[in-house]
């Protein structure tokens, strides 16, 4: 059986350092860090999950609290949740996923358990009412998503309000003058999520900056509510040539109900998202995006926890900029 000894010996590290690297007790660097990985995975050590924790006094289980309300696309939060899982197993820690909607007690409940060491949240409000608890808690926490007021707090995301920008940006540089969001379901806005929130500030910002006529639409995730919210625009916005799509599930069936009404796109519609680019890139016409970092993000988001867990000072804030990719459904707007 190999011991910790033997992967110490291995990375030509002490046996404590190795102790840090599996626990974040205490901050290592991460050239150590790597080469211990390494060695583990080399030497196929297995820690004794027991043992550990009586050593440590943790758990080592992180909690990713991300409740599963209506206008919530599942398959990209669980891209979020898979690289939380995955970057976590590299710390040599579990993920407890928590999805039910339990708000401040459900947090409570966890937080006072012996059961995890630390916290993840996402699906952030701009209000929401789980910060005060969070900023009280003993166990580190990091919120994928900025509410309006995060002082005292760890947050780090995609940074929507500057991806709404880019989009209305991308339009009025190709000449469109009369641009439209369409948005998440009505029911996120009503939560005022963060994520929803800041991409219309970001919208109508660009917007108003560059003098377009602009208009936000929450729609449906259906293609029911796709055709809707596009007879909609093409009845109230005659003179629409531009349209910035930020709900994932009616990408297609938009552009689709578009065409059905005799707009072609880029011909006569162009059409820029912010969505992950495996879907901007599946799409019949190939949609310009701005990415969904959902790895990054999560990735990181279990670093700053590692680093918090292990003593050290961590930003309050991690914004990741915009990173848009032209594709084929956005043209020049003809004179």
């Amino acid at each position: 059986m190999v011991k910790i000894t033997d992967v110490a010996r291995h990375a030509g590290v002490s046996p404590s350092t190795v102790s840090y690297a599996l626990s974040g007790k205490r901050p290592i660097s991460e050239e150590t860090r790597q080469r211990v990985e390494a060695a583990i995975r080399e030497l196929g050590y297995r820690p004794h999950a027991g043992a550990r924790a009586l050593a440590s006094s943790r758990s080592n289980v992180l909690a990713l609290v991300v409740p599963l309300r209506a206008g919530i696309h599942v398959p990209v939060v669980m891209q979020f949740a898979v690289s939380v899982v995955t970057t976590a197993r590299r710390y040599d820690h579990d993920v407890l996923l928590l999805t039910q909607e339990e708000g401040e007690d459900g947090l409570r409940r966890v937080a006072d358990s012996a059961m995890v060491d630390a916290l993840i949240v996402m699906d952030v409000q701009l209000h929401d009412p789980r910060l005060p608890l969070l900023r009280s808690l003993e166990r580190p926490s990091v919120m994928i998503g900025f509410p309006a007021d995060a002082d005292g707090l760890t947050c780090i995301d995609l940074d929507f309000k500057a991806a709404g920008e880019a989009c209305v940006e991308h339009l009025a540089r190709l000449g469109h003058r009369v641009v439209a969001l369409v948005g998440s379901p009505p029911e996120v806005y009503v939560r005022q999520t963060a994520f929803a929130q800041r991409v219309v500030q970001g919208f109508t910002a660009a917007a108003d900056r560059g003098g377009l006529s602009s208009s936000v639409h929450p729609c449906e995730a259906t293609p029911a509510g796709a055709r809707l919210v596009a007879e909609q625009l093409l009845r109230e916005q005659p003179a629409l040539t531009g349209v910035v799509v930020h709900n994932e599930p009616i990408l297609e069936p938009l552009i689709d109900a578009f065409e059905q009404l005799g707009l072609r796109v880029p011909g006569d519609l162009s059409v820029t998202a912010i969505c992950p680019d495996e879907l901007a890139e599946s799409v019949r016409v190939p949609v310009t995006s701005v990415a969904l970092p959902s790895a990054e993000v999560g990735e990181r988001a279990v670093q700053l926890l590692m680093k918090k867990l292990g003593g050290s000072a961590v930003p309050e804030a991690t914004l990741l900029p915009p990173r848009m990719t032209e594709r084929a459904s956005t043209a020049p707007r003809d004179a």
